[in-house]
């Protein structure tokens, strides 16, 4: 029985085990949306969660504890300038988990992991952008009858 073990063994050996979830951890960062399976998700997201905090502190020892995790120096500035500022005023909760399927080739339940607001981001100031065009559309009399131009 497995009472009180916390974490995922995945089928590797503890070094493996590492050097995945730290590969997967700034994939993450770097693309902020990956699919893999629902376990790796799952294993995964304790160690985002935690480099995001990280992030939101933004100290030079903040830093160093990224680093010793993340693979890649560039992920740990995107981490630090980007993410930590999206981040700064939400108290955790910052990624998504959405089971998309079994995988064909061997039947693996996949996974998109991604962060909560970056697609919310992107939607939101493409309604914005929508919006205000349609209101100077308005009050320039680029339409025709009393009716809103139909969205694209």
């Amino acid at each position: 029985m497995r009472h009180k073990v916390a974490g995922y063994k995945l089928g590797r050996s503890t070094s493996h085990r590492k050097a995945l979830l730290r590969s997967l951890v700034t994939s993450i960062i770097e693309q902020e949306r990956i699919v893999t399976t629902v376990i790796k998700a799952k294993a995964m997201r304790p160690l985002v969660e935690k480099m995001i905090t990280l992030a939101k502190r933004d100290d030079l020892h903040a830093r160093r504890q990224a680093a010793a995790v993340l693979t890649t120096p560039d992920s740990v500035k995107k981490l630090f300038e980007k993410l930590g500022t999206r981040f700064g005023q939400r108290n955790g909760g910052y990624t998504r988990i959405v089971k998309l399927g079994w995988r064909k080739g061997d039947g693996a339940e996949q996974a998109l992991i991604e962060f909560v607001d970056s697609t919310l981001v992107k939607r939101s100031a493409e309604r914005a952008k929508r919006k205000e065009e349609r209101l100077k559309a308005m009050r320039e009399g680029d339409h025709e009858g009393g009716e809103l131009p139909a969205e694209s």
